[in-house]
């Protein structure tokens, strides 16, 4: 395998760039400024797509390199780089994989929500676990993860959460755990340690970019009012309202927020999570409108739960869209996700389809 074997021609990428860089340069360029910024974030794109590749062409030519100059004297080292080797092709086929993301937001940080379904403390806890789940996930990717908001469970777990999980194709991977999602499990809350069955509804928006659909929010649009958190922060907390709840009167959209002491944050906040979910409720309307065109029904029912981990009677997480499952998932709720995203990536199947 030489420094070119690697499977990437970046010339046309390179192009690009030199398109963006040299547009950049023009007298009016920012005078469109949302047109300026998307610009910029594709050539930092682009850019970086180059740098992977780069570095993945440098890293195959010095182990050819070093084998050529060393196999005679020192075969040992063909085993040391043996194993280099294969970190490079687990590299390149996550480069691979992710150069071949074609959906129009893919590229944009994620916004999950997160809802316990009926089931009272049982389902609440689940819906802990998840977030907990997506969190230890983005943790190991080196994405940044922050609780936006959360409504504690009435004596465990939670009710709801928003969490807006930062970095480049994070809704790209995250869009496919949109659903319900079921567990099956001896219930730690039931005195008699009987199997219980829990749900969970996860909710995953592209976070709102310039230059997207059009999602400007007129003041003559939005009921703004303010009130007192109940959440964590103590007495200072309660003292002002500092809590947040804007009203999208056209569409009927709530979103509530209490997680800052400031006011001003939290509105701020409020407003992310409102454009994320008007962004999201127009993809929707367009894929239906796609799917009425080609005579397809598509039912978003509560039933219809998109995967089942079960804990007992024995060990397995089921993805039902593609009847894909792992057996290990204690590690799968520790955040190693790879396997079944990926897998239902792979399969064709796509949340922007």
């Amino acid at each position: 395998m030489t420094g070119q074997g690697c499977g990437f021609d970046s010339d046309s990428k390179k192009q690009e760039i030199a398109r963006l860089e040299k547009m950049s340069l023009e007298v009016d360029f920012w005078q469109n400024t949302e047109r300026a910024k998307k610009a910029m974030q594709e050539l930092a794109t682009l850019k970086d797509d180059v740098s992977r590749i780069a570095n993945l062409h440098r890293r195959l030519a010095d182990i050819e390199e070093l084998l050529n100059l060393e196999q005679d004297s020192h075969p040992s080292m063909e085993t040391e780089l043996a194993g280099e080797l294969e970190e490079v092709q687990q590299a390149v086929e996550k480069l691979e994989f992710e150069l071949s993301f074609s959906g129009p937001y893919d590229r944009h940080s994620a916004v999950l929500y997160l809802h316990a379904g009926a089931g009272g403390t049982e389902s609440q806890d689940w819906a802990e676990m998840l977030m907990r789940m997506y969190l230890r996930w983005a943790e190991k990717h080196g994405y940044r993860a922050e609780v936006l908001d959360v409504s504690p469970g009435d004596e465990a777990g939670i009710k709801s959460a928003t969490v807006e999980i930062e970095g480049s194709l994070a809704y790209g991977y995250l869009k496919s755990e949109h659903g319900v999602h079921r567990l099956v499990r001896l219930s730690p809350f039931d005195f008699n340690h009987g199997r219980h069955t829990s749900f969970a509804l996860v909710e995953v928006m592209p976070e709102a970019e310039e230059g997207d659909i059009d999602i400007s929010l007129s003041p003559d649009d939005l009921k703004i009012d303010t009130f007192r958190s109940s959440g964590p922060g103590g007495q200072n907390m309660q003292k002002v309202s500092s809590a947040v709840r804007v009203t999208h009167l056209p569409t009927g959209i709530v979103v509530a927020c209490q997680s800052e002491r400031s006011q001003h944050m939290n509105k701020e906040i409020a407003f992310r999570i409102l454009r994320a979910r008007l962004l999201q409720l127009e993809i929707t309307r367009r894929k239906e409108e796609r799917e009425q065109l080609k005579g397809e029904t598509v039912s978003a029912g509560w039933g219809n739960q998109i995967r089942s981990y079960v804990l007992h009677p024995y060990k397995m997480v089921k993805d039902h869209r593609i009847d894909y499952q792992v057996n290990d998932p204690e590690a799968v709720l520790e955040g190693e996700l790879d396997e079944l995203i990926t897998a239902y990536l792979r399969s064709g199947y796509s949340a922007d389809d």
